[in-house]
């Protein structure tokens, strides 16, 4: 399980520490792609698996899925942890994402993401402010 909300610093060879209890979820080996809301997800490799396989079973029929498709299965890279739990992030990846100095890691179940610290912080005070609204909704569908 992938929880929690880290701020660590990307440094200038764009390597980022993933944080101890997520290393233990992720072993030596990742997926990052780009994410929805201009952060980077984070996946196992059996979690990708499952992921990249719905997305292929999908119609190519439809532009919208392939252009999902494609933003999300083109742009993953496979990355490995370094000794000192880090990993370097693509510079096509850092360049979507907008990853400069001080990065968030968040847990967000079955991924990580990996967020610019300000696009966090708003991103974060919005859905803050929205709280109640959304948790409402997600009551209307069974979840909460």
């Amino acid at each position: 399980m992938l929880i929690g909300e880290y701020l660590h610093r990307l440094d200038p060879k764009r390597r980022v520490s993933i944080p101890a209890k997520m290393r233990k979820v992720f072993g030596d080996r990742l997926i990052v792609t780009r994410g929805l809301d201009q952060c980077l997800f984070l996946y196992t490799e059996s979690q990708w698996r499952v992921i990249a396989s719905k997305l292929s079973e999908l119609s190519m029929g439809q532009t919208k899925t392939r252009q999902f498709v494609r933003m999300m299965l083109a742009g993953a890279e496979e990355v490995e942890l370094d000794t000192l739990g880090r990993v370097l992030i693509p510079d096509h990846l850092a360049t979507y994402a907008g990853l400069k100095g001080e990065v968030v890691v968040t847990g967000v179940y079955t991924r990580a993401e990996i967020w610019a610290k300000d696009t966090w912080e708003n991103y974060r005070t919005l859905v803050t402010e929205r709280a109640d609204e959304l948790a409402e909704e997600l009551g209307n569908q069974g979840v909460y």
